[in-house]
């Protein structure tokens, strides 16, 4: 049974995501994310302007007359989004928690691959895949999605991206286009995104709370680790404290930088203190003017 606050949630994702998908997104999705080839669609008389490279010789041959050979893209693709279910992505200190953030973005993704007829599916992981949905078609399908992402309970709080990222590779056999929606509060996945870099066109979403960055000076504060439950009082006084805090932080960062720079994966990082969507939104517009210079 769905808490009525998700139903209403669910509702408003997806009233969110369609107004996005058509008033922001426009042709940015199909025409950054291609098909997966040519298919041939007929062939027609040769006018002038054509590509002679076109040309159909058997035909022409044939008929007396140049024909062209007219061809059409495979646009149907597969969608996935791989999200992280740790427990860290339940944190928030702003609008939203990290999940909610999490739930929102992949409304988009998946609205917008609906609306181009194209397959989304969803992986859930902790430190281990705890649910796989395939990838359909279809609104009702993508609405589950969003339920899935928003109100699945993971089993395990722990992360270990690694073992999403290998279990893909090891279901999804043809080329897709994956999401990994995550905090990348986690170590030893580096080659597990090469790997997955190589076999599909992979974008990193990486949610960040500010809190996660800098610390504020409140004194005494007592935090716990959401993922082993381990409990510490620090004292947020300390100026040293703080700067060695937020160095970590920047080095976490950094570090998942050069790791993305190095695989050629694109990557995405957004708070939960909102515009997540419209950094989405602007990722695609992006690399569309990326693509027509290439």
């Amino acid at each position: 049974m769905i808490p009525p606050e998700i139903r209403r949630q669910i509702r408003h994702l997806h009233l969110r995501a369609r107004h996005a998908v058509q008033d922001l997104l426009g042709g940015e999705y199909h025409s950054v994310f291609r098909g997966t080839g040519l298919a041939f669609e007929e062939v027609r008389e040769y006018q002038p302007g054509d590509d002679v490279r076109s040309i159909d010789w058997n035909v022409t041959a044939r008929m007396g007359h140049p024909y062209i050979k007219r061809y059409v893209e495979e646009r149907e693709l597969t969608v996935i989004l791989l999200v992280d279910h740790s427990g860290s992505l339940q944190f928030g200190t702003q609008r939203q928690s990290k999940r909610a953030v999490a739930g929102e973005l992949a409304a988009l993704i998946a609205f917008a691959a609906i609306a181009n007829n194209d397959k989304v599916g969803l992986i859930c992981c902790s430190d281990r895949v705890e649910r796989f949905v395939p990838p359909r078609k279809g609104t009702r399908h993508a609405l589950r999605l969003i339920r899935d992402v928003l109100c699945f309970q993971a089993e395990h709080r722990g992360t270990r991206l690694a073992e999403g990222l290998d279990y893909l590779n090891r279901v999804i056999h043809r080329r897709a286009i994956v999401f990994l929606l995550s905090d990348f509060l986690d170590q030893g996945y580096e080659a597990a995104l090469r790997r997955t870099g190589r076999r599909h066109d992979l974008i990193a979403i990486r949610i960040i709370d500010p809190w996660e960055m800098s610390l504020p000076a409140v004194g005494l504060l007592e935090v716990e680790d959401a993922e082993t439950g381990q409990r510490r009082l620090i004292d947020t006084a300390l100026t040293s404290l703080r700067h060695a805090y937020a160095a970590a932080a920047q080095a976490r960062g950094d570090a998942l930088r050069r790791v993305a720079r190095s695989c050629r994966i694109d990557l995405i990082e957004v708070t939960t203190d909102g515009g997540h969507l419209d950094a989405l939104v602007e990722f695609f517009r992006l690399r569309e003017r990326r693509l027509r210079r290439t």
